[in-house]
């Protein structure tokens, strides 16, 4: 079936073939993209899109001791089948399968771990420069989308490439910009003469004569580069990167392997920071994914013909909604009301459920891109002026904005809630993308309030507090990826801040659960009564402020105590509640903390990685038990 990609098994391998078979590769590897995603699911669209860039990179540079680091990974699927992984992709975003991003354990091909966007530039850079202090010699490149270009920190990185002038090679790959046919022939014409051995000669030859030539060589240097520069202008997007220190070539065809060999050939000799743009077209080759907009991101196992999933069996009964969905058609309804209430997502509308109020109120929704710690500071302009601002950021993005959620909210007593999709682990994109440690880097800030809704009503009703009920500072609210309980919903209404609900009452131990841990808490009292055991389950509701009362209660009613959190333990909703009993209550109590170890969570379906974490009812069962027993032996020990 297929030519040479049975044969290639590295990059070293490919660069055997002559180059009039590259085409034939390329054709191969997403023939081989397409059989192997449509079949087990995964990114899909982008990949696609950059098959012939992958194809030329690996051919004109000399991967691994030239570094090729990829922006966010979507799009590295070929790589990772031309570097040795092919036989494995079956297994990608499966439970110890290949990881659906960039991993330094995996290969080492890969030479910077990403599943955030907008880190290449910057860490090629800082490759580059350890290549520079160390006196070694390899080429570095770094690959980023248009997309991840609204991130500033893309800016920030090549900012400093211009003041270093290190060699660097950026490829920006722009799937998102129309060019004309006349424009492209222009750019691509002008930009392999730029390149080209003998563009380079001529550029030296020139430099070289006129340095002979005191104030007239400047002068001739001068208007040979304003020509040079001037062509550019006229006929590329390339001004603003030029202006940034970079030698630009480009926009060319990212779809024609050979002439991007050509290009990057040309390229790879020159000396100090250069762009290449390349366009290229996402679920490039593969009919269903370039006419179907919404097809192009991921996909899950789809028939490989027409590009739609397979007809599943209908449930047994009505699945309840996604809590994205809870939430966007809570904001409907508050922003119908409240015309005072906006939406903000960095990238991420249709992710977070804010692309629901973009269709009832599409003035109330703000998409600043992949820019968060923006979306942040944007919030809190809005806030100083009277408006409240909803910022809904997955958890595991909103890391990226800590510094601005404390300076530009906390320490100013801001009204900006926090709504974080994907709370906890969230399955098969792994360790980049789990929200665990939004508790943690939260509860820290000064003034910050921290709950977590144990159903869908319950996030209606913390989202209604967090906007009509609390407005002293800056509030959130996190809840998981997926499908919500499934109770019945009603009018919203505002809860007390800091307060706690009891769901079961015992005296053998209480077990305080936080947010999507309420249900397997539940299911687990069911199971350890069923053994003799009597269980308390309280609902928690807050990781900030506690609900002291409720502590004491337990403290001196029961004393044995296990907190429960699909979190990081430290410095989560566990610690916080063992740091109070420890001051109010000292050695009287026994305290148990279950989460998340420090340690990163791998990926895996989410009932998976719960069975791993014990975060299901019988893990949480098992715990229970364990500590009643160590809890037994210590009264034993005391006794003795």
């Amino acid at each position: 079936m297929y030519k040479h990609l049975p044969s290639i098994d590295s990059p070293f391998d490919l660069r055997k073939l002559p180059e009039t078979e590259l085409r034939t590769v390329s054709e191969e590897v997403r023939e081989f993209l397409v059989d192997t995603i449509t079949k087990v699911g995964g990114h899909f669209g982008a990949g696609l899109g950059t098959v012939e860039l992958t194809v030329a990179l690996h051919y004109v540079y000399n991967t691994p001791t030239d570094k090729i680091v990829w922006d966010t990974g979507h799009q590295a699927y070929p790589h990772k089948i031309l570097t040795g992984r092919k036989d494995l992709l079956h297994t990608i975003r499966q439970k110890n399968g290949l990881s659906g991003f960039l991993k330094r354990t995996e290969s080492e091909y890969d030479d910077f771990g990403a599943g955030h966007a907008t880190t290449s530039i910057s860490a090629a850079l800082g490759m580059a420069a350890a290549r520079d202090q160390l006196k070694e010699d390899y080429k570095v490149v770094a690959v980023i989308g248009d997309g991840a270009m609204t991130g500033g920190l893309a800016y920030e990185a090549m900012n400093n490439c211009g003041v270093l002038k290190s060699d660097i090679l950026v490829v920006l790959n722009d799937n998102n910009m129309s060019i004309a046919p006349n424009v492209w022939a222009l750019s691509n014409y002008f930009s392999e003469i730029f390149a080209s051995p003998t563009g380079r000669r001529l550029r030296e030859s020139i430099v070289g004569m006129t340095e002979r030539m005191d104030s007239i060589g400047d002068r001739i240097r001068s208007v040979a580069h304003r020509i040079e520069g001037g062509m550019k202008a006229v006929i590329t997007p390339g001004m603003l990167f030029e202006a940034l220190g970079f030698r630009y070539f480009g926009p060319v065809s990212g779809h024609n392997v050979n002439q991007l060999v050509r290009m990057l050939q040309g390229i790879r000799e020159m000396k100090g920071p250069i762009l290449l743009h390349t366009i290229t077209q996402k679920g490039k080759g593969y009919g269903p994914a370039e006419r179907d907009k919404q097809f192009l991101h991921a996909i899950g196992k789809v028939d490989k013909i027409t590009g739609k999933a397979f007809p599943s069996a209908a449930p047994a009964k009505p699945q309840p909604p996604t809590y994205q969905k809870v939430f966007g058609e809570a904001m409907v309804e508050i922003c119908s009301t409240n015309p005072k209430v906006v939406g903000i997502t960095a990238a991420m509308p249709d992710g977070t459920g804010l692309d629901i109020v973009q269709k009832h109120h599409p003035d109330k929704v703000y998409d600043v891109g992949i820019a968060e710690g923006h979306a942040v500071t944007f919030a809190a302009g809005l806030a100083t002026q009277g408006i409240v601002p909803v910022v809904a950021i997955y958890s595991s993005f909103l890391q990226r904005a800590i510094d601005h959620i404390v300076h530009d909210c906390a320490l100013q007593h801001l009204h900006v809630v926090f709504a974080l999709d994907r709370s906890g682990v969230v399955g098969a994109d792994g360790p980049t993308h789990h929200g665990v440690l939004d508790v943690a880097y939260l509860r820290m800030i000064q003034g910050m309030v921290v709950m977590a809704p144990k159903d869908e009503q319950e996030l209606r009703d913390m989202l209604w507090t967090a906007i009509h009920a609390y407005k002293d500072g800056p509030i959130s609210l996190r809840y998981p990826r997926g499908n919500a309980v499934g109770v019945p919903i009603r009018p919203m209404q505002a809860i007390d801040i800091g307060k706690s609900e009891t769901l079961r009452t015992g005296t053998d131990v209480a077990v305080l659960a936080f947010g999507h841990c309420v249900a397997p808490a539940l299911a687990a009292a069911d199971q350890l009564a069923a053994q003799g055991f009597n269980v308390e389950v309280v609902n928690a509701r807050f990781a900030k402020p506690l609900d002291t009362a409720m502590l004491d209660d337990v403290a001196r009613r029961i004393g044995r105590i296990v907190t429960v959190e699909d979190g990081q333990i430290l410095g989560g909703f566990g610690s916080a509640v063992a740091e109070y009993v420890a001051q109010a209550h000292g050695r009287t109590v026994d305290v148990r903390l279950h989460g998340i170890d420090d340690v990163p969570v791998e990926h895996g379906t989410q009932q998976e990685l719960w069975a791993d974490l014990q975060l299901d009812a019988e893990g949480i069962a098992h715990v229970v038990r364990d500590f009643l027993a160590e809890c037994a032996v210590r009264e034993a020990t005391r006794l003795l």
